[in-house]
Protein backbone atom coordinates (compact mmCIF):
# COMPACT_ATOMS: atom_id res chain seq x y z
CA UNK A 1 0.00 0.00 0.00
CA UNK A 2 1.68 3.61 -1.32
CA UNK A 3 1.83 5.62 1.36
CA UNK A 4 -0.30 9.03 0.85
CA UNK A 5 1.56 11.94 0.02
CA UNK A 6 0.29 15.31 0.03
CA UNK A 7 -0.77 16.60 -3.04
CA UNK A 8 0.48 20.24 -2.14
CA UNK A 9 4.07 18.77 -1.68
CA UNK A 10 3.78 16.56 -4.69
CA UNK A 11 2.64 19.41 -6.94
CA UNK A 12 6.23 21.54 -4.64
CA UNK A 13 8.02 18.51 -6.20
CA UNK A 14 7.11 18.60 -9.59
CA UNK A 15 7.53 22.44 -10.27
CA UNK A 16 11.06 22.57 -8.79
CA UNK A 17 11.95 19.57 -11.42
CA UNK A 18 10.23 21.33 -14.20
CA UNK A 19 12.13 24.33 -13.20
CA UNK A 20 15.27 22.28 -12.93
CA UNK A 21 14.85 20.96 -16.67
CA UNK A 22 14.10 24.45 -17.96
CA UNK A 23 17.59 25.38 -16.21
CA UNK A 24 19.43 22.67 -17.23
CA UNK A 25 18.40 23.30 -21.14
CA UNK A 26 19.29 26.90 -21.01
CA UNK A 27 22.21 26.24 -19.32
CA UNK A 28 23.14 23.88 -22.63
CA UNK A 29 22.98 26.66 -24.99
CA UNK A 30 26.37 28.53 -23.55
CA UNK A 31 28.79 27.44 -25.99
CA UNK A 32 31.73 27.18 -23.42
CA UNK A 33 29.41 24.26 -21.86
CA UNK A 34 30.66 21.35 -23.41
CA UNK A 35 28.72 18.80 -25.66
CA UNK A 36 28.43 16.13 -23.09
CA UNK A 37 26.61 17.97 -20.85
CA UNK A 38 23.43 16.32 -22.87
CA UNK A 39 24.09 13.39 -20.61
CA UNK A 40 23.27 15.28 -17.56
CA UNK A 41 20.82 16.95 -18.87
CA UNK A 42 18.95 14.08 -19.67
CA UNK A 43 19.39 12.63 -16.14
CA UNK A 44 17.87 15.97 -14.99
CA UNK A 45 14.39 15.48 -17.72
CA UNK A 46 14.11 12.46 -15.97
CA UNK A 47 13.09 13.78 -12.85
CA UNK A 48 9.58 15.61 -13.72
CA UNK A 49 8.06 12.35 -15.04
CA UNK A 50 9.36 10.50 -12.07
CA UNK A 51 7.50 12.68 -9.92
CA UNK A 52 4.49 12.78 -11.98
CA UNK A 53 4.45 9.25 -11.48
CA UNK A 54 4.47 8.78 -7.88
CA UNK A 55 1.42 11.77 -8.10
CA UNK A 56 -0.51 9.33 -10.01
CA UNK A 57 0.23 6.65 -8.23
CA UNK A 58 -0.67 8.51 -5.84
CA UNK A 59 -3.47 9.53 -6.63
CA UNK A 60 -4.98 6.55 -8.01
CA UNK A 61 -4.71 4.29 -5.23
CA UNK A 62 -5.66 7.06 -2.58
CA UNK A 63 -8.77 8.28 -4.61
CA UNK A 64 -7.31 11.86 -4.05
CA UNK A 65 -8.98 14.35 -6.23
CA UNK A 66 -7.96 17.75 -5.32
CA UNK A 67 -7.80 21.12 -6.29
CA UNK A 68 -5.23 23.45 -4.54
CA UNK A 69 -5.29 26.96 -6.22
CA UNK A 70 -5.82 26.84 -9.71
CA UNK A 71 -4.68 23.28 -9.74
CA UNK A 72 -6.75 20.63 -10.32
CA UNK A 73 -4.76 17.29 -9.52
CA UNK A 74 -6.57 14.24 -10.63
CA UNK A 75 -5.43 10.82 -11.81
CA UNK A 76 -6.43 12.48 -15.45
CA UNK A 77 -4.21 15.35 -15.19
CA UNK A 78 -1.30 13.71 -13.24
CA UNK A 79 -1.59 10.91 -16.25
CA UNK A 80 -1.22 13.28 -18.83
CA UNK A 81 1.39 15.02 -17.23
CA UNK A 82 3.54 11.65 -17.15
CA UNK A 83 2.42 10.78 -20.84
CA UNK A 84 3.61 13.96 -21.91
CA UNK A 85 6.63 13.92 -20.22
CA UNK A 86 7.60 10.92 -20.60
CA UNK A 87 7.43 10.58 -24.73
CA UNK A 88 9.35 14.05 -24.28
CA UNK A 89 12.18 12.25 -22.49
CA UNK A 90 12.75 9.33 -24.59
CA UNK A 91 12.93 11.55 -27.69
CA UNK A 92 15.84 13.54 -26.28
CA UNK A 93 17.60 10.39 -25.21
CA UNK A 94 16.77 9.11 -28.66
CA UNK A 95 18.38 12.71 -30.20
CA UNK A 96 21.70 12.46 -28.40
CA UNK A 97 23.01 10.53 -30.77
CA UNK A 98 20.59 10.94 -33.66
CA UNK A 99 20.95 15.04 -34.19
CA UNK A 100 24.76 15.03 -33.06
CA UNK A 101 26.24 17.19 -35.59
CA UNK A 102 23.30 19.34 -36.24
CA UNK A 103 23.94 23.09 -36.11
CA UNK A 104 21.24 23.63 -33.54
CA UNK A 105 22.08 21.04 -31.37
CA UNK A 106 21.64 22.68 -28.09
CA UNK A 107 19.02 24.34 -29.12
CA UNK A 108 17.02 21.04 -29.93
CA UNK A 109 17.32 19.71 -26.14
CA UNK A 110 15.91 23.33 -25.01
CA UNK A 111 13.15 23.13 -27.33
CA UNK A 112 11.90 19.60 -26.58
CA UNK A 113 12.39 20.90 -23.17
CA UNK A 114 10.40 23.93 -23.13
CA UNK A 115 7.53 22.03 -25.38
CA UNK A 116 6.92 18.87 -22.87
CA UNK A 117 7.20 20.95 -20.01
CA UNK A 118 4.44 23.87 -20.51
CA UNK A 119 2.09 20.99 -22.02
CA UNK A 120 2.32 19.05 -18.87
CA UNK A 121 1.41 22.32 -17.15
CA UNK A 122 -1.66 23.24 -19.57
CA UNK A 123 -3.69 19.97 -18.43
CA UNK A 124 -2.63 20.04 -14.30
CA UNK A 125 -4.09 23.62 -14.52
CA UNK A 126 -8.01 23.96 -13.61
CA UNK A 127 -7.89 28.14 -14.52
CA UNK A 128 -9.56 28.78 -17.98
CA UNK A 129 -6.35 31.28 -18.37
CA UNK A 130 -3.53 29.53 -17.40
CA UNK A 131 -4.69 26.91 -19.79
CA UNK A 132 -4.83 29.26 -22.70
CA UNK A 133 -1.17 30.60 -21.65
CA UNK A 134 0.48 27.58 -21.40
CA UNK A 135 -1.38 25.89 -24.63
CA UNK A 136 -0.45 28.38 -26.29
CA UNK A 137 2.99 28.50 -24.92
CA UNK A 138 3.08 24.40 -26.44
CA UNK A 139 1.95 25.93 -29.74
CA UNK A 140 5.17 28.51 -30.22
CA UNK A 141 7.18 25.31 -29.28
CA UNK A 142 6.05 23.20 -31.79
CA UNK A 143 6.50 26.21 -34.05
CA UNK A 144 9.88 26.75 -33.19
CA UNK A 145 11.04 23.19 -33.17
CA UNK A 146 9.81 22.82 -36.83
CA UNK A 147 11.50 25.78 -38.05
CA UNK A 148 14.55 25.60 -35.58
CA UNK A 149 16.77 25.30 -38.66
CA UNK A 150 15.69 28.80 -39.83
CA UNK A 151 18.40 28.80 -42.94
CA UNK A 152 16.55 26.22 -44.54
CA UNK A 153 13.38 27.63 -46.85
CA UNK A 154 11.67 24.78 -46.22
CA UNK A 155 11.55 24.60 -43.05
CA UNK A 156 10.62 28.30 -42.70
CA UNK A 157 7.89 27.97 -45.13
CA UNK A 158 6.36 25.03 -43.25
CA UNK A 159 6.67 26.53 -39.96
CA UNK A 160 4.46 29.88 -41.32
CA UNK A 161 2.03 27.40 -42.48
CA UNK A 162 1.76 26.00 -38.80
CA UNK A 163 2.08 28.87 -37.27
CA UNK A 164 -0.82 30.41 -38.86
CA UNK A 165 -3.24 27.44 -38.42
CA UNK A 166 -1.93 26.63 -34.64
CA UNK A 167 -2.39 30.65 -34.35
CA UNK A 168 -5.95 30.14 -35.31
CA UNK A 169 -6.58 27.07 -33.24
CA UNK A 170 -5.28 28.93 -30.27
CA UNK A 171 -7.74 32.03 -30.71
CA UNK A 172 -10.54 29.69 -31.65
CA UNK A 173 -9.91 28.29 -27.59
CA UNK A 174 -9.17 31.97 -26.12
CA UNK A 175 -12.24 33.34 -27.51
CA UNK A 176 -14.03 30.12 -26.00
CA UNK A 177 -12.90 30.82 -23.15
CA UNK A 178 -13.37 34.19 -22.54
CA UNK A 179 -17.00 33.98 -23.80
CA UNK A 180 -17.52 30.98 -21.26
CA UNK A 181 -16.49 33.73 -18.10
CA UNK A 182 -18.50 36.10 -19.09
CA UNK A 183 -21.53 34.09 -19.07
CA UNK A 184 -20.43 31.86 -16.10
CA UNK A 185 -18.29 34.60 -14.23
CA UNK A 186 -15.86 31.67 -13.14
CA UNK A 187 -12.29 31.51 -14.42
CA UNK A 188 -12.05 27.98 -12.49
CA UNK A 189 -12.74 25.17 -14.94
CA UNK A 190 -14.68 23.03 -12.34
CA UNK A 191 -17.18 25.80 -11.23
CA UNK A 192 -17.86 26.98 -14.82
CA UNK A 193 -18.92 23.50 -15.51
CA UNK A 194 -21.56 23.05 -12.70
CA UNK A 195 -24.70 22.55 -12.91
CA UNK A 196 -25.96 25.67 -11.75
CA UNK A 197 -23.38 27.67 -14.21
CA UNK A 198 -24.65 25.55 -17.12
CA UNK A 199 -28.22 25.97 -16.67
CA UNK A 200 -27.06 29.95 -17.07
CA UNK A 201 -26.03 29.17 -20.77
CA UNK A 202 -28.60 29.93 -23.22
CA UNK A 203 -28.34 26.98 -26.54
CA UNK A 204 -27.25 29.81 -28.63
CA UNK A 205 -24.33 30.91 -26.65
CA UNK A 206 -23.70 26.98 -25.80
CA UNK A 207 -23.57 26.08 -29.58
CA UNK A 208 -20.92 28.94 -30.07
CA UNK A 209 -18.56 28.12 -27.39
CA UNK A 210 -18.73 24.76 -28.50
CA UNK A 211 -18.00 25.27 -32.04
CA UNK A 212 -14.85 27.41 -30.71
CA UNK A 213 -13.41 24.53 -28.70
CA UNK A 214 -14.22 22.54 -31.81
CA UNK A 215 -12.31 24.39 -34.18
CA UNK A 216 -9.41 24.66 -31.48
CA UNK A 217 -9.07 20.62 -31.52
CA UNK A 218 -9.35 19.48 -34.86
CA UNK A 219 -6.97 22.24 -36.05
CA UNK A 220 -3.58 20.54 -34.52
CA UNK A 221 -5.54 17.30 -34.93
CA UNK A 222 -4.81 18.22 -38.89
CA UNK A 223 -8.72 17.05 -39.47
CA UNK A 224 -10.17 17.91 -42.62
CA UNK A 225 -10.40 20.49 -43.89
CA UNK A 226 -6.97 21.54 -42.01
CA UNK A 227 -4.83 18.75 -42.65
CA UNK A 228 -1.94 21.03 -44.62
CA UNK A 229 0.28 21.84 -41.66
CA UNK A 230 0.80 18.39 -40.60
CA UNK A 231 1.69 17.26 -44.02
CA UNK A 232 4.25 20.11 -44.54
CA UNK A 233 5.70 19.74 -41.26
CA UNK A 234 7.47 16.35 -42.54
CA UNK A 235 10.29 18.64 -43.46
CA UNK A 236 11.08 18.80 -39.56
CA UNK A 237 13.42 16.08 -38.18
CA UNK A 238 12.18 13.28 -37.08
CA UNK A 239 12.34 13.38 -33.49
CA UNK A 240 10.37 16.71 -33.81
CA UNK A 241 7.57 14.66 -36.03
CA UNK A 242 7.83 11.93 -33.01
CA UNK A 243 7.57 14.81 -30.28
CA UNK A 244 4.13 15.85 -32.42
CA UNK A 245 1.80 12.88 -30.59
CA UNK A 246 3.03 14.01 -27.16
CA UNK A 247 -0.03 15.61 -26.28
CA UNK A 248 0.38 17.91 -29.25
CA UNK A 249 -1.54 16.24 -32.64
CA UNK A 250 -3.88 14.59 -30.12
CA UNK A 251 -4.77 16.90 -27.88
CA UNK A 252 -8.27 17.08 -28.88
CA UNK A 253 -8.68 13.83 -26.48
CA UNK A 254 -7.53 15.99 -23.00
CA UNK A 255 -9.18 18.97 -24.36
CA UNK A 256 -12.61 17.63 -25.17
CA UNK A 257 -12.63 15.73 -22.39
CA UNK A 258 -12.35 18.69 -20.04
CA UNK A 259 -14.42 20.72 -21.71
CA UNK A 260 -17.16 17.71 -22.24
CA UNK A 261 -19.94 18.67 -19.58
CA UNK A 262 -20.30 21.90 -22.44
CA UNK A 263 -21.12 19.37 -25.17
CA UNK A 264 -25.09 17.85 -25.34
CA UNK A 265 -25.16 16.61 -28.86
CA UNK A 266 -26.10 20.07 -30.37
CA UNK A 267 -24.41 21.17 -33.90
CA UNK A 268 -20.90 21.46 -32.98
CA UNK A 269 -20.96 17.35 -31.66
CA UNK A 270 -22.51 16.74 -35.32
CA UNK A 271 -19.93 18.80 -37.03
CA UNK A 272 -17.12 17.33 -35.25
CA UNK A 273 -18.51 13.65 -36.21
CA UNK A 274 -18.48 14.22 -39.96
CA UNK A 275 -15.22 16.06 -40.32
CA UNK A 276 -13.64 13.14 -38.30
CA UNK A 277 -15.42 10.60 -40.14
CA UNK A 278 -14.24 12.33 -43.69
CA UNK A 279 -10.77 12.57 -41.94
CA UNK A 280 -10.49 9.17 -41.69
CA UNK A 281 -11.34 8.39 -45.07
CA UNK A 282 -8.70 11.06 -46.44
CA UNK A 283 -6.18 9.86 -43.86
CA UNK A 284 -6.22 6.49 -44.41
CA UNK A 285 -5.76 6.75 -48.21
CA UNK A 286 -3.23 9.11 -48.28
CA UNK A 287 -1.17 6.91 -46.18
CA UNK A 288 -2.13 4.51 -48.86
CA UNK A 289 -1.20 5.97 -51.76
CA UNK A 290 2.16 8.17 -50.42
CA UNK A 291 5.37 6.18 -50.94
CA UNK A 292 7.13 8.29 -48.17
CA UNK A 293 7.47 6.32 -45.26
CA UNK A 294 6.96 9.86 -43.22
CA UNK A 295 3.67 11.14 -45.20
CA UNK A 296 2.71 7.76 -44.76
CA UNK A 297 2.63 8.11 -41.13
CA UNK A 298 1.32 11.46 -41.41
CA UNK A 299 -1.55 9.95 -43.38
CA UNK A 300 -1.97 7.37 -40.34
CA UNK A 301 -1.72 10.00 -37.64
CA UNK A 302 -5.05 12.27 -39.57
CA UNK A 303 -7.03 9.21 -39.67
CA UNK A 304 -6.44 8.18 -36.20
CA UNK A 305 -7.01 11.66 -34.75
CA UNK A 306 -10.51 11.51 -36.60
CA UNK A 307 -11.20 8.29 -34.68
CA UNK A 308 -10.21 9.70 -31.66
CA UNK A 309 -12.10 12.77 -32.30
CA UNK A 310 -15.20 10.59 -32.85
CA UNK A 311 -15.36 8.74 -29.73
CA UNK A 312 -15.35 12.10 -28.30
CA UNK A 313 -18.11 13.23 -30.26
CA UNK A 314 -20.33 9.97 -28.88
CA UNK A 315 -19.35 10.56 -25.29
CA UNK A 316 -16.42 7.80 -24.93
CA UNK A 317 -14.05 9.94 -23.28
CA UNK A 318 -12.27 7.46 -21.56
CA UNK A 319 -11.70 5.36 -24.65
CA UNK A 320 -10.36 8.58 -26.37
CA UNK A 321 -8.14 8.78 -23.44
CA UNK A 322 -6.57 5.44 -24.10
CA UNK A 323 -6.51 5.62 -28.07
CA UNK A 324 -4.50 9.34 -27.06
CA UNK A 325 -1.74 7.42 -25.25
CA UNK A 326 -1.54 4.20 -26.72
CA UNK A 327 -1.33 5.88 -30.63
CA UNK A 328 1.24 8.24 -29.33
CA UNK A 329 3.51 6.13 -28.15
CA UNK A 330 3.07 3.75 -30.91
CA UNK A 331 3.32 6.54 -34.00
CA UNK A 332 6.32 8.07 -31.69
CA UNK A 333 7.90 4.97 -31.84
CA UNK A 334 7.32 4.64 -35.69
CA UNK A 335 8.47 8.07 -36.29
CA UNK A 336 11.73 7.58 -34.67
CA UNK A 337 12.40 4.09 -36.35
CA UNK A 338 12.01 5.77 -39.55
CA UNK A 339 15.30 5.45 -40.65
CA UNK A 340 15.34 1.78 -40.69
CA UNK A 341 12.29 1.34 -42.27
CA UNK A 342 13.15 0.96 -45.96
CA UNK A 343 11.65 -2.17 -47.51
CA UNK A 344 13.53 -5.07 -48.57
CA UNK A 345 11.45 -6.66 -51.04
CA UNK A 346 12.27 -10.45 -51.80
CA UNK A 347 10.48 -12.85 -53.23
CA UNK A 348 7.83 -14.23 -51.19
CA UNK A 349 7.62 -18.69 -50.76
CA UNK A 350 4.11 -17.95 -50.54
CA UNK A 351 2.07 -19.68 -53.34
CA UNK A 352 -2.05 -19.95 -53.83
CA UNK A 353 -2.05 -23.39 -52.60
CA UNK A 354 -1.21 -21.28 -48.54
CA UNK A 355 -3.98 -19.55 -48.93
CA UNK A 356 -7.02 -20.95 -47.09
CA UNK A 357 -10.52 -19.63 -48.56
CA UNK A 358 -12.42 -21.51 -45.71
CA UNK A 359 -10.31 -19.98 -43.46
CA UNK A 360 -11.08 -16.52 -44.44
CA UNK A 361 -14.27 -17.13 -44.87
CA UNK A 362 -14.32 -18.36 -40.85
CA UNK A 363 -12.05 -15.15 -40.16
CA UNK A 364 -14.98 -12.74 -41.33
CA UNK A 365 -17.99 -15.21 -39.94
CA UNK A 366 -16.13 -15.00 -36.44
CA UNK A 367 -16.01 -11.06 -37.03
CA UNK A 368 -19.42 -10.58 -37.74
CA UNK A 369 -20.74 -12.73 -34.33
CA UNK A 370 -18.26 -10.66 -32.38
CA UNK A 371 -19.46 -7.33 -33.58
CA UNK A 372 -22.80 -8.02 -33.48
CA UNK A 373 -22.53 -9.25 -30.11
CA UNK A 374 -20.48 -6.12 -29.27
CA UNK A 375 -22.99 -4.12 -30.41
CA UNK A 376 -26.11 -5.87 -28.79
CA UNK A 377 -24.64 -5.37 -25.40
CA UNK A 378 -25.80 -1.90 -25.54
CA UNK A 379 -27.91 -1.14 -29.46
CA UNK A 380 -28.78 2.35 -28.34
CA UNK A 381 -25.29 3.60 -28.28
CA UNK A 382 -24.08 5.00 -31.35
CA UNK A 383 -20.01 4.73 -30.26
CA UNK A 384 -21.15 0.84 -29.65
CA UNK A 385 -22.73 0.82 -32.91
CA UNK A 386 -19.23 2.28 -34.02
CA UNK A 387 -17.10 -0.04 -32.25
CA UNK A 388 -18.38 -3.08 -32.95
CA UNK A 389 -18.33 -2.10 -36.65
CA UNK A 390 -14.24 -1.77 -36.10
CA UNK A 391 -14.05 -4.50 -33.96
CA UNK A 392 -15.99 -7.03 -36.30
CA UNK A 393 -13.47 -5.31 -39.19
CA UNK A 394 -10.63 -5.58 -37.04
CA UNK A 395 -10.61 -9.25 -36.10
CA UNK A 396 -11.35 -10.47 -39.55
CA UNK A 397 -8.75 -8.33 -41.00
CA UNK A 398 -6.34 -10.14 -38.23
CA UNK A 399 -7.52 -13.47 -38.91
CA UNK A 400 -6.94 -13.12 -42.69
CA UNK A 401 -3.14 -11.59 -42.14
CA UNK A 402 -2.28 -13.89 -38.99
CA UNK A 403 -4.01 -16.99 -39.12
CA UNK A 404 -5.71 -17.69 -42.94
CA UNK A 405 -2.26 -16.56 -44.13
CA UNK A 406 -0.25 -18.78 -41.83
CA UNK A 407 2.59 -20.79 -43.43
CA UNK A 408 1.05 -24.26 -42.42
CA UNK A 409 -0.30 -25.52 -39.28
CA UNK A 410 2.44 -24.24 -36.99
CA UNK A 411 1.73 -20.92 -38.08
CA UNK A 412 -1.78 -20.82 -38.05
CA UNK A 413 -1.16 -21.40 -34.36
CA UNK A 414 1.33 -19.02 -33.63
CA UNK A 415 -0.92 -16.73 -35.47
CA UNK A 416 -3.52 -17.60 -33.48
CA UNK A 417 -1.78 -17.58 -30.21
CA UNK A 418 -0.93 -13.32 -31.26
CA UNK A 419 -4.01 -12.44 -31.67
CA UNK A 420 -5.20 -13.91 -28.35
CA UNK A 421 -2.38 -12.08 -26.73
CA UNK A 422 -3.18 -8.59 -28.19
CA UNK A 423 -6.37 -8.65 -27.34
CA UNK A 424 -5.34 -9.78 -24.18
CA UNK A 425 -3.20 -7.08 -23.49
CA UNK A 426 -5.85 -5.08 -24.54
CA UNK A 427 -8.61 -5.78 -22.66
CA UNK A 428 -6.50 -5.63 -19.63
CA UNK A 429 -5.00 -2.24 -20.67
CA UNK A 430 -8.42 -0.79 -20.97
CA UNK A 431 -9.78 -2.59 -18.01
CA UNK A 432 -6.77 -0.59 -15.75
CA UNK A 433 -7.65 2.42 -17.57
CA UNK A 434 -11.58 2.53 -16.76
CA UNK A 435 -10.54 1.96 -13.11
CA UNK A 436 -7.86 4.38 -12.97
CA UNK A 437 -10.57 7.57 -14.67
CA UNK A 438 -13.85 6.03 -13.77
CA UNK A 439 -14.47 9.30 -11.32
CA UNK A 440 -13.68 12.09 -13.51
CA UNK A 441 -15.26 11.73 -16.38
CA UNK A 442 -19.17 13.74 -16.85
CA UNK A 443 -21.58 11.88 -19.18
CA UNK A 444 -22.24 14.02 -22.40
CA UNK A 445 -25.73 13.57 -24.76
CA UNK A 446 -24.71 12.07 -28.19
CA UNK A 447 -25.92 13.00 -31.61
CA UNK A 448 -29.04 11.58 -32.65
CA UNK A 449 -28.79 8.37 -34.24
CA UNK A 450 -29.53 9.43 -37.47
CA UNK A 451 -26.05 10.98 -37.54
CA UNK A 452 -24.46 8.62 -36.27
CA UNK A 453 -25.83 5.92 -39.07
CA UNK A 454 -24.90 8.40 -41.54
CA UNK A 455 -21.20 8.63 -40.31
CA UNK A 456 -21.45 4.52 -40.17
CA UNK A 457 -22.73 4.76 -43.59
CA UNK A 458 -19.93 6.99 -44.47
CA UNK A 459 -17.13 4.42 -43.06
CA UNK A 460 -18.64 1.29 -44.50
CA UNK A 461 -18.71 2.69 -47.59
CA UNK A 462 -15.44 4.27 -47.62
CA UNK A 463 -13.70 0.97 -46.55
CA UNK A 464 -15.85 -0.67 -49.30
CA UNK A 465 -15.04 1.65 -52.11
CA UNK A 466 -11.28 1.41 -51.86
CA UNK A 467 -10.42 -2.02 -51.82
CA UNK A 468 -13.29 -2.27 -55.49
CA UNK A 469 -11.55 0.65 -56.84
CA UNK A 470 -7.82 -0.83 -56.29
CA UNK A 471 -9.21 -4.31 -57.99
CA UNK A 472 -10.11 -1.98 -61.05
CA UNK A 473 -6.48 0.20 -61.06
CA UNK A 474 -7.64 0.79 -65.33
CA UNK A 475 -10.23 2.26 -64.47
CA UNK A 476 -10.95 6.18 -64.59
CA UNK A 477 -12.53 5.94 -60.65
CA UNK A 478 -9.28 4.68 -59.72
CA UNK A 479 -6.85 7.35 -61.09
CA UNK A 480 -9.06 10.03 -59.97
CA UNK A 481 -9.13 8.59 -56.65
CA UNK A 482 -5.45 7.74 -56.55
CA UNK A 483 -4.42 11.47 -57.88
CA UNK A 484 -6.50 13.27 -55.23
CA UNK A 485 -5.06 11.58 -52.39
CA UNK A 486 -1.97 12.19 -53.76
CA UNK A 487 -2.34 15.66 -54.30
CA UNK A 488 -4.30 16.01 -50.55
CA UNK A 489 -0.82 14.59 -49.19
CA UNK A 490 1.57 16.66 -50.93
CA UNK A 491 2.82 20.09 -49.60
CA UNK A 492 2.98 23.03 -51.59
CA UNK A 493 5.51 23.68 -53.83
CA UNK A 494 7.23 26.16 -51.39
CA UNK A 495 7.17 23.65 -48.88
CA UNK A 496 9.93 21.13 -51.20
CA UNK A 497 13.11 20.98 -50.93
CA UNK A 498 14.11 21.86 -54.65
CA UNK A 499 17.47 20.07 -56.13
CA UNK A 500 20.27 21.29 -55.15
CA UNK A 501 22.09 24.30 -56.17
CA UNK A 502 25.33 22.72 -57.14
CA UNK A 503 23.63 19.57 -58.59
CA UNK A 504 21.49 22.19 -61.19
CA UNK A 505 25.40 23.53 -61.78
CA UNK A 506 26.36 20.15 -62.79
CA UNK A 507 23.81 19.25 -65.43
CA UNK A 508 23.93 22.70 -66.75
CA UNK A 509 27.86 21.98 -67.57
CA UNK A 510 27.42 18.66 -68.49
CA UNK A 511 24.47 19.78 -71.22
CA UNK A 512 26.96 22.77 -72.34
CA UNK A 513 29.79 20.05 -73.10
Amino acid sequence: MLVSLSSLSLLTLFFIMLIASGLSGLLYLHPRVPLSFVRLHIGIVTLPPLVSLLAFANTTINGINDHIGPWHLDSLAWLMAFFVLSIGLIIQRFSVRFLMGDRSYRKYFLFFTFTTCVASVAWLSSDLRLIVTFWGATLIGLTFLIKINNQWKVASEAAKVTGRLLAVSWLSLLIAVIWLFQVTGQWQLSLALTNENLAQIQGWESTGINLLIVLAVIIPAAQFPFQRWLIESVVAPTPVSAIMHAGLVNVGGIMLTRFSPLFNGDIASIALLILSSISVLIGSGISLVQVDYKRQLVGSTIGQMGFMLIQCALGAYIAAIIHLILHGLFKATLFLQAGSAVRRFEASNRVNENLSYLWILAGRALGLIVGVAFWLMAPGEGYQLISAIILGWSLSLSWTQLIAFGEGKIGRIAGLFILGSVAGVYFIISHLFYNWLDTIFYESAQPPMSIVLIVVSLLVFGSAIGPWVARNRSSISFTVLYLWLLKLGEAKPRAVDPHPNYFIQNLEQGGNK
